[in-house]
């Protein structure tokens, strides 16, 4: 055995029906997870070296992970680390695995915070379109113009016969370079010259009825154009509260989706997470001021001068039904943390005691939000309002199921 050839395409071969043999519900995505993390490889770089042999350290690292993952042990725990959102964060044993479920968590977080409290500018996911000024259709022909002129360089160089090749001195991948560095050259002069003439033409000076330029028209259309832009909206940084970080999923995508603009500060009561926490974000280059994690009861940590200026609480709390826990998938029940799963005889033990600090914790206007079990939502939702929160709504995840609600608080409250 320990002179066999093992390939890559082997190996994924062999753990795919091996799994699949002891029920693994998707054996061969786990057979590339555990593959990617053996070998350091993307899974798209498997199939492109299905020949290429495993070392011996590499096949020691997919043994034992194969013996892991049979026995019911998760994926993330297995491979270190999952894909959440925009980011990757490592994951280890006695921390809750981030769910997708939770990237709408997010996704309601980021939206209530784009249209609520931070200025446009702010909301860097998706390309921002101006009004179709004189400047931005200049700077649209020009690129036009450049894309047009690359996109012949292109077939100018794959299209290079024998005797080209040979006049430009070089092998097949030095002409062809050659041609193209010629050709993007010529296409950014003619993209230049395009931009020059444009500005010329829009800088035609305003002529009087005998065709004589008047003098100080382009300095008053300016001056009206200016007066009559209005003042930019004032940008300020959103401030995040979240409760039960666990790997700190949560506050380091608001983060780093919106850095700049918003800093989070997030609590848990387990050591693990914390650690975990904080490792994620320095992977990320985030500063301690930009997500600040405390080890501590929900929001005891919270120093009371901080309360009441959040503008959002979100968490994903424990919230599986006593009853429930015992029905969970082995690999949940058996491997991931109690502390972080079971939410009281409805779900709902550690929600009541959020519900109970979102209105000394938010400003007026602040948002609520929690992901839940799919059975609690409505007796949530119900709990909202008796406390006195509005605009309270049940988001359904991408399966149609009830997961998350969220409020507003329009009346805080004073520490007495």
């Amino acid at each position: 055995m320990a002179n066999e050839i093992w390939t890559i395409k082997r190996c994924l071969e062999w753990t795919k029906e091996y799994l699949a043999e002891r029920g693994e519900e998707h054996p061969r995505l786990s057979a590339e997870w555990l593959l990617c993390a053996a070998t350091g490889l993307a899974r798209i770089d498997l199939y492109m070296r299905m020949d290429e042999t495993l070392s011996a350290a590499q096949l020691e690292t997919m043994h034992a992970a194969v013996v892991r993952r049979a026995k019911g042990e998760p994926l993330q725990y297995i491979t270190g680390s999952t894909q959440f959102r925009m980011i990757d964060v490592a994951c280890a044993p006695g921390v809750l695995i981030p769910r997708p479920e939770t990237e709408m968590l997010v996704e309601e977080v980021l939206n209530y915070l784009d249209t609520e409290v931070l200025s446009p500018e702010a909301a860097v996911r998706q390309r921002v379109e101006l009004p179709w000024n004189d400047e931005v259709e200049q700077a649209r022909k020009a690129e036009a113009a450049l894309a047009d002129e690359r996109a012949t360089a292109e077939r100018r160089a794959a299209n290079l016969t024998a005797a080209d090749e040979a006049a430009l001195g070089g092998d097949v991948l030095g002409s062809r370079a050659y041609a193209e560095e010629l050709a993007d050259r010529e296409a950014e002069e003619a993209a230049a010259q395009a931009a020059e003439a444009e500005t010329a033409e829009a800088a035609e000076p305003e002529l009087d009825e005998y065709g004589i330029a008047i003098e100080g028209a382009d300095q008053e259309t300016a001056s009206a154009q200016d007066a009559a832009a209005p003042a930019p909206a004032e940008s300020r940084t959103a401030r995040v509260l979240e409760v039960g970080c666990g790997t700190g999923c949560i506050s380091l995508s608001l983060a780093w989706e919106r850095r700049g603009h918003v800093t989070c500060t997030a609590t848990d009561i387990e050591p693990r997470a914390i650690d975990l926490a904080t490792k994620n974000r320095d992977a990320l280059g985030l500063a301690s001021d930009e997500v600040a994690f405390s080890l501590t009861n929900l929001v005891s940590s919270i120093p009371h001068e901080e309360w009441g200026t959040f503008d959002v609480l979100v968490s994903n709390p424990p919230y599986i039904p006593t009853d429930v826990m015992r029905s969970l998938p082995h690999e949940v029940k058996d491997f991931e943390p109690d502390l972080a799963l079971e939410g009281g005889a409805d779900g709902l033990d550690i929600f009541r005691r959020l519900l109970n600090a979102a209105p000394y914790m938010l400003r007026a206007g602040g948002l609520f939000a929690c992901e839940l079990y799919e059975g609690a939502l409505d007796a949530a939702a119900g709990l909202c309002r008796q406390a006195g929160l509005s605009d309270v709504r049940i988001v359904h995840d991408l399966t149609d199921r009830p997961r998350i609600v969220r409020a507003i608080v329009t009346e805080p409250k004073q520490r007495q």
